[in-house]
């Protein structure tokens, strides 16, 4: 597999995206992205299905595996694609420059759309 290459799984809520998630990031030294709307609201653990622990830097550990863009906003705050697509995309550079595999994991299609839409961009510029 390319190093450079950024892996997508997406699919509803509860089937096992993030388990099958970190079992890839453990072999391919990988980070995750969360694309979840709701997860990137703190406090909202119940009914997010979120898992690991947030670690003294405010970053998700699961089983080891780091899990960005969880917890990051409160929950009066606004948050939507776009600032997904941005945040994303500085997420996706940080790991890629770390010599990591991001996985991009999630259920929120609109937030995967407007990634995967960046990342056309970038491959037509």
């Amino acid at each position: 597999m390319d190093k450079n290459q950024t892996i997508i799984i997406s699919g509803p809520t509860a089937v096992g995206k993030t388990a099958i998630a970190v079992e890839l990031c453990k072999q391919l030294n990988g980070s995750i992205i969360s694309a979840d709307s709701r997860q990137v609201y703190k406090y909202f653990d119940i009914g997010t299905n979120k898992e690991g622990k947030l670690d003294n830097d405010n970053i998700r550990k699961i089983d080891g595996i780091s899990q960005y863009l969880t917890d990051i906003i409160e929950p009066n705050e606004k948050y939507n694609a776009k600032n997904f697509e941005q945040d994303a995309e500085r997420y996706e550079k940080m790991i890629l420059q770390e010599g990591k595999t991001p996985v991009v994991v999630g259920g929120t299609g609109l937030y995967i759309k407007s990634f995967l839409y960046i990342i056309l961009l970038n491959l037509n510029s």
